[in-house]
């Protein structure tokens, strides 16, 4: 993180603990508005929490390290979240968390070393009669075989591909896949 960004931060983090700090219970919506905002709660931020809270670095740090939900580091483009609930079990999900380990490389927790996909794990998504799911931003897939999650992946991979034409000048694009998993 460069300095700017750092100075922004620490800014954003406390408007956002001004703006919540009396309400009762304050660390948790506080780590939420932060989570939202920058999509993670950064190590540099805990100091500003606990002395805007007069908690412990030790307190602030305790909850976020408790919760799944909340995470230290930047997640990657995309949060993949596999079901890991007891009906997704029953349906395949130790096959399709196999098979998603081994097609991005990680582990849960874990982003690819090209930033685009972080692996989470999720206890349950709420669709149980038709898992193993998962779920990409807000959008929950069932019935997801290894062959639809290597789908799945190929379309957060692709990209748009610019064109220049020499007659025109002008740019035009078109899809084209790329960086798929599988090829």
């Amino acid at each position: 993180m460069d300095k700017t960004t750092a100075i922004d931060v620490q800014h954003k983090v406390r408007q956002i603990i001004a703006g919540l700090k009396h309400k009762p219970g304050a660390l948790m919506p506080i780590l939420h508005a932060i989570k939202d905002e920058l999509g993670y709660i950064p190590d540099s931020t805990v100091p500003t929490i606990a002395e805007g809270l007069q908690i412990t670095r030790a307190e602030v740090h305790g909850v976020i390290s408790f919760y799944h939900d909340f995470r230290a580091t930047a997640p990657g483009k995309h949060v993949v979240h596999i079901c890991r609930a007891e009906a997704c079990q029953a349906r395949g999900c130790r096959t399709l968390e196999h098979h998603a380990q081994q097609t991005l490389g990680v582990d849960y927790h874990q982003t690819t070393p090209d930033g685009d996909i972080t692996l989470e794990a999720a206890y349950c998504l709420g669709n149980c009669a038709t898992g193993p799911s998962v779920r990409v931003g807000d959008d929950i897939y069932g019935r997801v075989t290894p062959a639809r999650f290597d789908a799945l992946i190929d379309q957060l991979q692709t990209v748009p591909l610019f064109i220049r034409t020499a007659s025109a000048g002008v740019d035009r694009g078109a899809d084209r896949e790329e960086g798929s998993a599988h090829g």
